[in-house]
């Protein structure tokens, strides 16, 4: 498989880039891979990339997007940080990717037993990490149920995962309502933005169209 083009992106559409990514994970969990020269894609992405997808995922060690998607180099624009929420660096980052590098999908990509929900459940406190979890108390305090305060914390998977799931809503939210750029490309049908959920038990990823 080739590395992307100028010509190959302009073919995708959002709804054939997410297509790919469904397709790539489907492969992922058959323990197949499609068959890549990697080296040979360096020297193809030497003199530029022309990526269809953009994917903003958690820094967990097992939540690789070109990994879990079976994508090779040039092939998406990858934006990694604990607990994947959104901050204005990010969305410049994504406005980038969509506006003037020509990517076609923007997923915001949860998993379960996320160690940053985690956190912002037991409402850590740690230097820098404090400030971090914060952005995401907004998912853990939209989570209405269970109400009992002794099971809302990271013992309790299924609540912890709810979050994981509505971080991810609110962050796709959040990307439409403080982005102009991206809801205005998103209304007009130049980009899709949906969520997604990675399963760290079986490699799935469950989409949210």
């Amino acid at each position: 498989m080739k590395a992307h083009t100028r010509e190959t992106q302009s073919t995708m559409t959002p709804e054939k880039s997410l297509r790919y990514l469904k397709e790539g994970n489907k492969r992922f969990q058959n323990n197949l891979k499609a068959n890549r020269n990697l080296l040979e894609q360096v020297n193809d992405t030497s003199e530029g990339q022309f990526p269809f997808a953009t994917i903003l995922s958690c820094i967990d060690s097992r939540v690789s997007a070109e990994l879990v998607f079976d994508q090779g180099l040039g092939d998406i624009f990858s934006v990694r940080i604990a607990g994947n929420f959104i901050n204005e660096d990010i969305l410049g980052s994504m406005e980038f990717a969509c506006k003037l590098a020509g990517t076609k999908l923007i997923v915001v990509l949860g998993h379960t037993s996320c160690g940053a929900v985690k956190g912002a459940c037991d409402d850590a406190k740690l230097g820098n990490l404090t400030s971090m979890l914060s952005k995401i108390k907004p998912a853990v305090n939209a989570v209405s149920e269970p109400k009992e305060a002794s099971k809302r914390n990271s013992a309790n998977l299924e609540f912890v995962d709810s979050v994981s799931e509505k971080n991810v809503l609110l962050s796709i939210e959040r990307i439409k309502a403080e982005s102009q750029v991206l809801a205005e490309m998103h209304e007009d049908g130049e980009i899709m933005i949906v969520g997604a959920m990675y399963n760290i038990q079986d490699g799935s990823v469950k989409f949210y169209e």
